[in-house]
């Protein structure tokens, strides 16, 4: 099959990427959401230029905007290697099956890191969602870089 049909949606593994790119992208970017409801809600600023009263509550921690911010770091280092590892695998031609499989698996999971991280769930709750994602990303790595290397 060549590389442009690969990239089509008459591929069905390629609109599956694009199903599981997009949701897992769209959780991501609603991690910021979240982050800004809860600085907005509190307010809380991060930029000096931003303040209105009182500076020392203005620039406090607050623990749930922290939490939020790490956890939405965390799929900013995630979820891009996946979208682009995800699309190189896409061009290897795998079966629907397996990228299903990859797919889902690796979305579950940071949705999992997501609850996990914000509820919170106790240890290892968190780290079996980025793990079990990360393994995902590796394991369609290997499979590029294999049929790459050919």
């Amino acid at each position: 099959m060549a590389a442009s049909s690969l990239l089509s949606f008459e591929n069905e593994v390629f609109g599956l990427y694009a199903w599981y790119a997009t949701a897992v992208t769209l959780k991501m970017m609603f991690m910021s959401l979240y982050v800004s409801q809860y600085r907005l809600r509190r307010r809380i600023v991060v930029n000096p230029e931003d303040v209105r009263g009182d500076k020392e509550k203005a620039f406090r921690i607050d623990p749930d905007i922290e939490r939020g911010r790490r956890c939405h770091r965390n799929d900013m280092e995630n979820i891009p290697p996946f979208l682009v590892v995800g699309l190189l695998y896409v061009l290897t031609a795998p079966t629907v099956s397996s990228a299903t499989w990859h797919f889902r698996i690796f979305v579950i999971s940071r949705f999992f890191h997501t609850v996990a991280y914000l509820t919170p769930l106790p240890q290892p709750s968190r780290a079996l969602g980025y793990f079990v994602g990360m393994c995902a990303t590796v394991s369609m790595a290997i499979n590029v870089l294999k049929i790459g290397h050919m």
